[in-house]
């Protein structure tokens, strides 16, 4: 289970860090883990979380500020 947590974090932190309204919906967030994974490489990065929703579709969706930048993830 460490194994799979140190993988995310990593592919979390390999992100680019550079933030535009396109919405990121490569990472599997319904996982729990992910959005714990998610949650901390952001906050560590200097993103705060603004909003979580689920969509019409039953989608998750967070979006991350930054200044005047934002990041928005959604399920699939």
């Amino acid at each position: 289970m460490k194994k799979i947590l140190l993988s995310a974090a990593i592919v979390l932190l390999s992100l680019s860090a550079s933030a535009d309204d396109k919405i990121n919906t490569s990472l599997n967030i319904m996982n729990p883990d992910v959005r714990k994974c998610l949650l901390e490489a952001s906050k560590a990065d200097g993103w705060e979380l603004m909003s979580v929703y689920l969509d019409e579709k039953e989608n998750i969706v967070m979006i991350f500020g930054k200044g005047e930048e934002t990041k928005i993830y959604k399920s699939k």
